[in-house]
């Protein structure tokens, strides 16, 4: 059984983009700009934007937070992407999600200029991937799909059982999973809360994608032996173990699974270091385009 090290991994996509920001700066191109919206003061959207901003700083992006009251209406949200999609100096927009409860994330994300969408998540974005068309892939399963093609694990023939049917992880994953090429290739099935006899498919998965957010939900008589699993869940569970009285964990369990599987990825440390990671590289894509 090999453990996938997320945390290895984009550490040297970090370095590679470091670098390739050095080459341009160099050559008297432009610094990529990533520019961020926060709504409110929510604990982990605070962590995660805190992640970004250092992860822009080690490759040398510049990087600019916008701060606006969670009593915010959603139209003067609204005007303030607006005003980002206008200023040529900012390569990609990011708004960190969830937002209050009356607004609504669609219509915000739809705002979204495409050429500046480096989450990934516009009805331009998706329909790009869904044809085949070149454009930016949503972060976490670009991730997931970098860390299969720098493990070598095959897909030509594979049956990957996705679970989950998220916008931002389940469609997208199953659209590069089957997809001409490698990673790709693969006969793609996705389960949900409505799929009848979930145990059996996700048996007969040779790479198995969990994306549910249901702590500890995958267990080892789900998997069969030799089976890729891929974890994309994490959540905060009270531990008497821990200092800090919690525990991180995955969708997966990974004491049980680790045992039968041939690959499978650890939370921490698996696939949340190659989202932000992800979307830095979709960041200088942006960037590359203009310059």
């Amino acid at each position: 059984m090999t453990i996938i090290d997320g945390n290895k991994i984009s550490a040297q996509l970090k370095a590679e983009l470091k670098e390739q920001v050095e080459q341009r700066l160099n050559a008297g191109k432009k610094r990529p700009h990533l520019a961020a919206i926060l709504v409110g003061n929510d604990g982990a959207s605070e962590t995660y934007i805190g992640h970004k901003v250092k992860a822009c700083e080690f490759v040398g992006f510049k990087s600019t937070i916008v701060r606006l009251s969670s009593e915010i209406s959603e139209n003067q949200l609204i005007e303030e992407i607006q005003k980002l999609n206008t200023d040529k100096d900012i390569d990609g927009i990011i708004v960190q999600l969830p937002l209050p409860k009356h607004i609504s994330e669609e219509r915000v994300i739809e705002t979204i200029s495409p050429q500046k969408d480096v989450d990934g998540f516009t009805a331009v974005s998706a329909g790009k991937l869904l044809i085949g068309q070149k454009g930016f892939v949503s972060a976490t399963p670009a991730g997931i799909v970098e860390l299969i093609e720098r493990y070598h694990i095959p897909t030509a023939g594979k049956h990957c059982v996705v679970l989950g049917r998220s916008n931002i992880v389940g469609k997208p994953m199953a659209v590069l999973m089957s997809r001409k090429g490698y990673p790709g290739d693969a006969t793609v099935t996705i389960c949900h809360s409505k799929s009848e006899n979930l145990s059996e498919i996700t048996k007969s998965a040779d790479i198995l994608i969990v994306a549910l957010g249901i702590p500890n939900y995958v267990t080892a008589d789900m998997v069969k032996v030799g089976a890729v699993v891929i974890d994309v869940g994490i959540t905060r569970i009270k531990s008497d173990t821990s200092k800090t009285g919690w525990k991180i964990v995955g969708d997966v369990n990974f004491d049980e699974v680790s045992e039968k599987c041939s690959f499978i990825t650890p939370v921490p440390g698996g696939v949340g270091p190659m989202t932000i990671v992800s979307l830095l590289k979709n960041t200088l894509e942006a960037c590359s385009k203009k310059s």
